[in-house]
């Protein structure tokens, strides 16, 4: 059954407003060669998916920028492809504030779709996700809704989580959403759903006529639960959430596992694709002692870099000692510099003799441009 992709890319901006300043948090640099979009973009592509739409807001000449036309995802098509969707919530000019009322403001797109199944999704998750068994279970159960989720433990107390109940036959009984007072197990919705389309236009129409700013979980399909069938999928592979600095650093450093690399990159058909950059290998000098770490093509390295994360294009000179850090594009590092627990964003210039330093819990951040 065909099926076509929507993705908003601005709705967790307030997450990371660190990053987002400048960008949305779809084309947050991730992994030292990717962007967040890349993953969820790569999962409906690998699933079948031929046609995608992208829902702007705001910040969003990166990702243009990087998703361009959609070729480097095989989405430059005559019949389907890549959409960049306005961002407007109705048919003045106000942005929209809420995940329906972004909805809202695609609908003549949802409307003139031909396919039968919306693959809805979020920016903020990094997986390798099967959406073709996804979208089985969907058609074979005749559900209207099915709402992906992943049993974890939820530490984080100041981001609120969206969890199911589900029944032995996946039927989702109740759907809540909280703040933890402490460590929950839950089934935390990872924000990523399979809908019908006709039943979502006809959520979104009737929900908003009732409820301008309600809730896509909570208020379209929490308070209809019982009148439409709402399963639920356990999505049980490695799965990073976005909801933080801290944890957004903390999920770059993952990446230096290697069974988290193999379930994200190493999946038969699977692959993650991203924009291609014809830059050149990254050079070693002689000074240059690098261990477990991830380095994207373009850098020059001439220091030590020990578990970090180093975009395309970055300069690290003589003396210096990079530890347990992200440092993303085009950014110089100068001689004898020491960096622990620290991100940068693009452009960063550090003068040579500084010494800076965070926390795991706490990363020193240094924004776009910034000059140290």
């Amino acid at each position: 059954m065909k099926a076509v992709g929507i993705i908003l890319s601005n709705i967790h901006d307030k997450n990371i407003p660190e990053l987002t300043k400048v960008r949305s948090i779809a084309s947050v640099p991730y992994g030292g060669r990717y962007r967040l979009i890349d993953f969820t973009l790569s999962n409906m592509v690998n699933s079948g998916i031929t046609k995608v739409g992208v829902i702007t807001k705001s910040n969003y000449q990166s990702l243009m920028d990087h998703v361009g036309s959609g070729k480097e995802w095989d989405l430059v098509r005559k019949n389907g492809g890549l959409f960049i969707l306005p961002p407007f919530s109705d048919n003045s000019d106000n942005l929209y504030e809420t995940r329906l009322q972004a909805l809202n403001g695609v609908m003549n797109f949802l409307e003139r779709c031909e396919e039968e199944i919306v693959v809805l999704s979020d920016s903020n998750i990094v997986c390798n996700m099967d959406l073709d068994a996804v979208i089985q279970k969907h058609v074979d159960a005749k559900a209207d809704i099915t709402c992906i989720y992943k049993k974890m433990t939820v530490c984080d107390t100041s981001y609120t989580v969206t969890s199911i109940k589900v029944d032995a036959d996946d039927n989702v009984v109740d759907i809540a959403s909280a703040k933890p007072s402490e460590c929950t197990e839950v089934n935390a919705v990872v924000n990523l759903w399979v809908i019908n389309r006709t039943m979502l236009i006809a959520l979104i129409k009737d929900t908003l006529s009732r409820e301008p700013k309600a809730d896509f979980n909570l208020d379209v399909i929490g308070k209809n639960l019982g009148k439409i069938k709402v399963i639920g999928y356990e999505f049980d592979g490695y799965l990073a959430w976005i909801t933080s600095l801290a944890k957004y650093y903390e999920c770059n450093m993952e990446l230096l596992e290697k069974d988290v690399r193999d379930e994200l990159f190493n999946k038969k058909y699977k692959a993650i694709y991203t924009k291609v950059k014809d830059s050149a290998p990254t050079s070693y000098r002689s000074g240059a002692k690098v261990k477990n770490s991830f380095i994207a093509d373009g850098c020059v390295i001439d220091g030590i870099v020990e578990n970090s994360i180093i975009s395309r294009g970055v300069t690290i000179g003589r003396g210096c000692v990079i530890k347990n850090s992200i440092i993303l594009q085009d950014s110089i590092i100068m001689d004898n510099v020491n960096l622990n627990c620290v991100i940068t964003d693009k452009d960063v210039v550090i003068s040579s003799g500084k010494v800076l330093s965070g926390c795991e819990e706490m990363p020193f951040f240094l924004g776009k441009g910034t000059r140290v």
